[in-house]
């Protein structure tokens, strides 16, 4: 019979004792090799699995395991030294044994945040500059990684896209980092900014979630809206509704197209502007209508803009 050495790779993202019944069934058939001590061999000798730790395992120590199969739990590094080392000898002497990958549990979507967040708190308890910082000194930096997010949307630039998110990431992880030192009472941390996130998203989304029938997109933006009144207690005009919630910090031209697609939405009249600057670019705002986005249509006109300059020099 052919001798087997099986590579079984676990997450270490899940919890040591998940992994499929076809792991379960190879590993309490034949005997289990590992570099180190971890909850998962713990989990496997608790099963009734035999487990050997080698701190320095090689190709020969495995073939001579193998009698006839040999199971290997890789590490959280994969192992690759030993795996090419395996396949390197096996290539050479392919009658010795088989070389066999099996995946026992494998990360579920969204599991790298664990790291993330692991990331975030060596960050916190090593970094000196991350120990200065506040919620006021870090508030400059997220508004940035947000623009610079902007910006590779708009550029169309899906790999840069991809950074700048992780950029927002970061201050999201950092800020919720510091909110744990808090007084008792008003910390929070980043579970409890993920908890807050799907309770809302639940409630706010009654056509997805609880089955509430609606008709088109405008009833889904009117329940979102009515909901996030009744939540905020809102009681008062039809004005004090439509602006009840604004981001007053907003860019201009933004600030302005939001408050006009609340203005329409609520069915009151649109303003009429004074006869300043800030009025005529009001006018602009509200004559471009309500799927224009002024902001993005003046940076793109500085991008040209800037595009001559750059020509000329």
């Amino acid at each position: 019979m052919s001798r087997r050495i099986v590579l079984l790779v676990t997450s270490p993202r899940m919890p040591a004792g998940l992994l499929t019944a076809a792991a379960w069934d190879l590993v309490r058939a034949h005997p289990v090799l590992a570099g180190a001590e971890s909850e998962t061999t713990h989990a496997l000798r608790t099963s009734g699995a035999a487990v050997t730790v080698v701190p320095e395992p090689n190709a020969a120590l495995l073939l001579d395991a193998a009698q006839p199969v040999a199971v290997w739990l890789a590490g959280p590094g994969g192992d690759e030294f030993l795996a090419r080392e395996l396949g390197l000898r096996l290539a050479r002497e392919p009658g010795l044994a088989e070389l066999e990958l099996m995946y026992g549990s494998w990360d579920p979507p969204g599991a790298r945040l664990l790291d993330a967040v692991a990331v975030t708190e060596r960050l916190q308890a090593r970094d000196p500059w991350r120990a200065e910082q506040t919620h006021r000194t870090l508030a400059k930096y997220l508004l940035e990684e947000a623009y610079e997010a902007y910006d590779a949307i708009v550029a169309g630039d899906h790999a840069a896209l991809r950074d700048e998110m992780g950029d927002v990431l970061l201050q999201v992880l950092f800020h919720a980092q510091l909110a744990q030192e808090l007084p008792e009472g008003a910390a929070w941390n980043v579970d409890d900014v993920a908890g807050d996130f799907v309770a809302k998203m639940i409630r706010r989304n009654p056509h997805v979630f609880a089955g509430t029938p609606v008709e088109d997109v405008d009833e889904i933006i009117a329940n979102w809206e009515r909901i996030k009144a009744e939540e905020k207690g809102h009681a008062g005009t039809p004005g004090d509704a439509a602006l009840d919630g604004l981001t007053w910090s907003l860019p201009a031209l933004t600030l302005a197209a939001k408050i006009l697609t609340r203005i329409r939405r609520h069915d009151l009249p649109l303003p009429e502007p004074s006869d300043t600057l800030g009025g005529h670019l009001l006018a602009l705002v509200a004559a471009a209508g309500p799927d224009t986005d002024a902001e993005a249509a003046l940076r793109e006109e500085l991008r040209r803009y800037a595009a001559t300059l750059a020509d000329r020099a």
